[in-house]
């Protein structure tokens, strides 16, 4: 892909905001930015050349982030047999995509610490319901030896990133969508939304993505998680992954579950992540005590 080629597709990812919105989310200070070093993270889970001494240089500068890497590295999550006492060890043990991923979860968590959404839901549970989703990824690539099964955890994590751009937004009118889902199951999240606000969580989070310089495989995860049938082959994968997951555990309603409670779990979507009936229900068996695990080792302090 050119150089220009890219810089086109990184523009058009995902649903065009309305002027207003776009002027809107320029004003949103409390997540115009990313932290500097979530996006030295993100950088780094990007970059093949980057090496553990990379990562490593990162984390220092962060002695709470450094601390939470290392209860998750001695967390049951991992099962290593001994305590890791440092970063080092932690990412020669573990390996350097493993600890990118919780470096990024970890920084990320940060900025799910908003008001309530409803009267229902705080904004840390879209945080447990972003981590559900990304384990329930990470078990379902992993099953069907999906080459991208760090990239799927990853995705899944900020899969939902839009209901904080929504709620920094407009937080009434997000309480209005919460509320008028909750109320009426069978109304679609995504098509309340673009009533009430004027776009749904996809196209808000696709533009704060494109805004910090995502890789095209995350912005086509946060822009299409719905709909992942109606992309371009090489990202629709990894996103029906991504919407599988969202659906499994929107169903068993982990964290804030209605943004995907009513949407159907078809054949075709099953084939597009390449997926079996079979295996789907192996992963959903044991997706509540692998989301507790995670829960408990990534939520929000």
């Amino acid at each position: 892909m050119s150089g220009a080629t890219l810089a086109r597709d990184q523009r058009t990812i995902g649903k065009a905001l309305s002027p207003e919105l776009q002027k809107a989310l320029g004003k949103v200070t409390e997540i115009s930015s990313l932290p500097e070093i979530t996006t030295k993270i993100v950088e780094i889970v990007e970059d093949p050349r980057a090496s553990a001494r990379d990562m490593h240089e990162i984390i220092k500068r962060d002695p709470a982030l450094a601390a939470k890497i290392l209860k998750v590295v001695n967390s049951a999550f991992y099962g290593l047999p001994a305590q890791i006492a440092s970063l080092d060890r932690a990412i020669m043990m573990l390996g350097l995509s493993a600890v990118k991923n919780i470096a990024l979860a970890a920084s990320l968590s940060r900025m799910f610490k908003a008001d309530a959404i409803s009267s229902q839901f705080a904004a840390r549970d879209v945080w447990k319901h972003c981590i559900s989703v990304a384990v329930g990824a990470r078990a379902l690539a992993s099953a069907t030896k999906f080459a991208q099964v760090d990239e799927a955890f990853v995705a899944g994590l900020v899969h939902d990133m839009g209901l904080i751009v929504a709620q920094q937004l407009n937080a009434r009118k997000l309480r209005e969508v919460a509320e008028r889902c909750y109320n009426n199951p069978e109304e679609r999240f995504c098509e309340v939304e673009e009533a009430v606000i004027g776009a749904d969580h996809q196209a808000l989070g696709s533009a704060l993505a494109g805004k910090w310089r995502f890789p095209p495989g995350l912005r086509y995860t946060i822009a299409y998680h719905h709909e992942p049938l109606t992309i371009q082959p090489e990202f629709r994968r990894i996103v029906a992954i991504i919407y599988v997951a969202d659906t499994l555990c929107s169903e068993r309603q982990f964290g804030f579950y209605l943004t995907a409670r009513s949407q159907p779990l078809g054949d075709d979507i099953l084939a597009a992540a390449g997926l079996s009936a079979d295996t789907v229900s192996a992963v959903a068996e044991e997706l509540a005590t692998r989301v507790e695990e995670a829960e408990q080792i990534l939520a929000i302090s």
